[in-house]
C-alpha cells in the first residue's frame, strides 16, 4: 500500500468515527426467516462468518453506525396474510436488537440514533417494503409506526390498490385519491415516504403532495442506468426541492447499464415463453437456466460511484445517501461484496475530490437531517389535523382495484428475480 493510500485509509477511518454510515435498506431479517426461521442460535450474527452479507463484526468493519432493517414481505402475500407476516418481521427485528443489545440499539428518532452512537452501538431502525403490508388500512399504518417502523416503501414489485409500481403495468397513473391520503397520513405520523420501487408517476404524485421530506431507501440514477427501479432526473430535482434524500443502491442491474440490458433481454426471452417476474417460481427457474449460458455482466464499485456523483450533480450533495440492499440480492458489485465495502467506496470518492464535509453528508448527515425534518413536520401536522379515518372505499369508490396473487412465500433476491 502506498503512502497516499495509507493516508486515504486513515482519513476514511477517522471520518467514519465522526460520521458513521446509516444505510437505507438491508434484508437480513428476511434472510433470517428464510434460512433459519428467525433462529439466531443458528444464524449468530455476533459470531461472524455467517452465510449472509451482514453480521455484526462486518458492520463494525464497514463503519456502519445505523441500519434501516427492512421488514419486507413478498407481494404474493395479500390482505391479512401480508399484515401478519409484516408483524412477524417487525417482531424479528425487535428480538434481534434485544438479543444483541450490547451492539445494537433500537432507534425511532434521530436523537435515538445519536444516543446509540454515544453508547457505542449500531442504531437499528425499521422500514416496511411495500404498501401491501397495511392492507389498505390507515389504522394498520399507524400501528406499524407505533411498533417502530420509520419508513414505508409505497409499493414493492407489484401495484397496490392505490399506487403504481415501477415494475408493473400502470393502473392508477401514479397515486389514487386514497394513495394521496396514505402519503398525507405518513407525513402526519412521522413515517418517511419511501419512493424506491414506485413508478415515476407515483414518485411525482407523492412529491407533489408531500408536506415533509421523502426518501428513496435503495435506488440509483436512471440517467446513468436505464432501470425502472431508478429515479429520473426530473424526480431527483423534485426531491431536491422537497429536501429529501436518494440513498444510492448497489444492486448490479440498477447500477450497471450492461447488467440492466442483460436483465431486460432475460425478461424479453422469458416473456416470449409466457413467463413473467410475477410468476416467481417459474421465473426463478428460468433465470437460473438462462444464467448458465448467459452469465450476468459484472458491476463494479466504479459503477456505484457514477450514480452517487450523478445524484450529487442533479439533486445536490445535500440529497444523496447510501442504501446498499445487502442480503436482498444474490450478487453485488466487485469491491462491495458485503457490508465491509463502505470504506472502499468512500475512499474512491475521496480520491475524486470529495471533502470530509460532503462525505459526512453522504454517510449519515443527509438522512439524519431528513429524519429530523420529518419528525418536526409531524409535530406541526398533528396540531393541524387528527388521525385520518378515510377508507379506500370512501376515496376511490371501491375496496380493491388490483388483483393480488396468493401463493407461498417467494424469494426476495433482486437477482433473481427483481424484488428487493
Amino acid at each position: 500500500m502506498t503512502a497516499t493510500a495509507d493516508a486515504t485509509t486513515a482519513r476514511i477511518s477517522a471520518l467514519l468515527e465522526r460520521h458513521p454510515v446509516i444505510d437505507g435498506h438491508n434484508d437480513l431479517l428476511w434472510e433470517a426467516r428464510q434460512q433459519v426461521g428467525y433462529d439466531f442460535d443458528r444464524l449468530d450474527i455476533e459470531a461472524g462468518g455467517t452465510p449472509t452479507h451482514t453480521d455484526l463484526p462486518r458492520l463494525v468493519q464497514g463503519g456502519v453506525g445505523g441500519q434501516f432493517w427492512s421488514v419486507f414481505v413478498p407481494a404474493s402475500l395479500a390482505g391479512d396474510d401480508a399484515v401478519s407476516a409484516t408483524l412477524e418481521q417487525i417482531d424479528a427485528g425487535h428480538q434481534m436488537v434485544a438479543r444483541y443489545a450490547g451492539q445494537l440499539a433500537f432507534a425511532r428518532t434521530a436523537d435515538d440514533v445519536a444516543a446509540a452512537w454515544e453508547s457505542g452501538r449500531i442504531a437499528s431502525l425499521l422500514g416496511a417494503e411495500g404498501g401491501h403490508s397495511i392492507n389498505n388500512s390507515l389504522a394498520t399504518l399507524r400501528m406499524l409506526h407505533v411498533l417502530g417502523v420509520r419508513y414505508m416503501t409505497l409499493t414493492h414489485n407489484s401495484n397496490v390498490d392505490w399506487a403504481d409500481s415501477a415494475t408493473d403495468v400502470a393502473v392508477h397513473q401514479g397515486l389514487s385519491a386514497f394513495g394521496v391520503e396514505v402519503v398525507r397520513e405518513m407525513n402526519r405520523i412521522g413515517m418517511l415516504v419511501d419512493l424506491s420501487h414506485v413508478s415515476p408517476d407515483t414518485m411525482r404524485d407523492a412529491l407533489r403532495v408531500a408536506e415533509v421530506p421523502a426518501i428513496f431507501s435503495h435506488s440509483s440514477a436512471r440517467a446513468v442506468c436505464d432501470s425502472p427501479r431508478n429515479a429520473p432526473d426530473d424526480v431527483l430535482e423534485l426531491l431536491r426541492d422537497n429536501n429529501g434524500v436518494c440513498m444510492v443502491t448497489f444492486v448490479p442491474t440498477f447500477v450497471s447499464p450492461e447488467a440492466a440490458a442483460w436483465r431486460q433481454e432475460l425478461n424479453d426471452v422469458a416473456a416470449a415463453q409466457g413467463i413473467t417476474p410475477a410468476d416467481a417460481d417459474a421465473y426463478s427457474t428460468f433465470y437460473d437456466a438462462h444464467a448458465l449460458t448467459h452469465p450476468t455482466p459484472k458491476a463494479t464499485l466504479a459503477d456505484v460511484v457514477r450514480h452517487i456523483e450523478h445524484v450529487r450533480e442533479v439533486a445536490g450533495v445535500d440529497h444523496v445517501g447510501l442504501g446498499g440492499d445487502y442480503d436482498g440480492v444474490a450478487t453485488l458489485p466487485e469491491g462491495l461484496e458485503d457490508v465491509t465495502g463502505y470504506p472502499r467506496l468512500l475512499a474512491a470518492l475521496a480520491d475524486r475530490g470529495w471533502s470530509d464535509d460532503d462525505l459526512g453528508k453522504l454517510t449519515s448527515g443527509n438522512i439524519l437531517r431528513v429524519m429530523r425534518d420529518a419528525e418536526a413536520g409531524a409535530k406541526e401536522l398533528q396540531q393541524q389535523r387528527g388521525p385520518s379515518l378515510a377508507t379506500i372505499k370512501d376515496l376511490d369508490g371501491q375496496q380493491a382495484s388490483v388483483d393480488q396473487p396468493s401463493s407461498e412465500d417467494q424469494p426476495v433476491s433482486e437477482d433473481p428475480p427483481a424484488t428487493a
